[in-house]
């Protein structure tokens, strides 16, 4: 990512969001109609990935507090957390990138802000075990995987990653 160009940061009303297309219908009307409200309400934080050149938003993600079912997890590492009924993770609950700003490895970039900002809330300043995703389609499923997050049994479209995995992944990015 070209860091003197682009920038990440909190959505603000200030954001102009109108013009955001990443081609997938169900993100773009998110961003639109219900990330500011979703902010306001502390439901999840939304991030975007500013190009100040354009003054336009190229991507965004969000993130939100969240937890999985001990039993969801697989099985060898349930054995290695507490015997509560959930675990803590932080949910990445949407990443998207305008189709303008598509191949250009933006979503990479934004991927691995999401996992330092998690990696650092959730080690730092209240507990979680892993970052968790439901990918909408195997595409996205496929990007994610990519990066190291693996399926949760039985429900292949959400994916998870150890915090111990993002660990080194932002230890090797910063290297």
């Amino acid at each position: 990512m070209k860091a003197q160009r682009y920038r990440v940061e909190r959505l603000t009303r200030g954001h102009s969001r109108a013009a955001f297309s990443c081609s997938e219908d169900s993100l773009d009307s998110y961003l639109r109609d219900r990330a500011r409200r979703d902010a306001d309400r502390h439901v999840a934080t939304v991030f975007i990935l500013h190009d100040p050149q354009a003054d336009r938003v190229a991507g965004y993600y969000t993130l939100s507090a969240s937890s999985v079912l001990l039993a969801e997890l697989p099985l060898e590492m349930q054995r290695t957390l507490p015997r509560y009924p959930q675990a803590p993770v932080v949910l990445l609950g949407r990443l998207a990138i305008d189709r303008d700003y598509q191949g250009q490895d933006l979503g990479e970039a934004l991927l691995f802000d999401a996992l330092r900002r998690a990696f650092a809330v959730g080690t730092e300043q209240i507990a979680a075990m892993a970052v968790i995703v439901d990918a909408l389609h195997d595409r996205a499923r496929a990007f994610y995987e990519q990066y190291g997050f693996q399926r949760f049994p039985g429900n292949e479209h959400r994916l998870f990653m150890p915090m111990q995995t993002i660990a080194q992944l932002v230890e090797e990015d910063e290297a």
